[in-house]
């Protein structure tokens, strides 16, 4: 089983970044991320046998109780820099998100998965760029947008997902729901 754990979004916030990629969509072909299986990573698990899943719960069911996590989906950006991209996100500003991911790494490493070499840095992913394509019609029409918050909201819990790879792209599966506050 392929898994990470992770926030899911509000409808309106999903609703919001439709209406974002149904207006870049012509503008670049790119390989564009469903609207559903928009998220928030806090962890790459990776593969994990399916017969050790209930420990691997009971670990995530550990995790510190804390408030909940206000968070902001705005600006947009490429990754690992706009001369290059390979990747097209949306930014997320979240305190508290970052000891989400800290906690919810220790609690993953206690059961062998192997620790977050990089700084944590929360974003959606909302495209792939896999080739050399060009975006300037793209970034012309990100720059004529009168806005680029797409969303605020409170984040009570997170989730274990499990990552399913098919021909037509990834499919995500809720496989398990943790409250923050305990």
């Amino acid at each position: 089983m392929r898994l990470f754990t992770g926030l899911d979004l509000p409808d309106e916030v999903v609703r919001n970044l439709e209406e974002l990629l149904e207006a870049l969509r012509p503008k670049a072909r790119i390989h564009w991320s469903p609207p559903a299986n928009l998220h928030i990573t806090t962890k790459f698990i990776g593969q994990w046998p399916e017969d050790r899943l209930d420990e691997l719960k009971a670990a995530l069911g550990t995790l510190p109780s804390r408030p909940p996590i206000g968070v902001r989906i705005h600006k947009l950006g490429f990754f690992p820099n706009p001369h290059s991209p390979r990747v097209f996100t949306c930014g997320i500003e979240a305190a508290g998100l970052e000891a989400l991911a800290k906690d919810t790494d220790s609690a993953t490493a206690a059961l062998g998965i192997e620790s977050e070499k990089r700084a944590f840095s929360p974003h959606l992913t909302l495209a792939r760029i896999k080739d050399r394509v060009d975006l300037q019609p793209m970034r012309e029409t990100i720059a004529a947008m009168p806005s680029l918050e797409f969303g605020r909201f409170e984040a009570t819990r997170f989730f274990l997902y499990q990552s399913t790879l098919r021909p037509s792209g990834s499919v995500y599966t809720k496989l398990a729901e943790f409250s923050l506050s305990k």
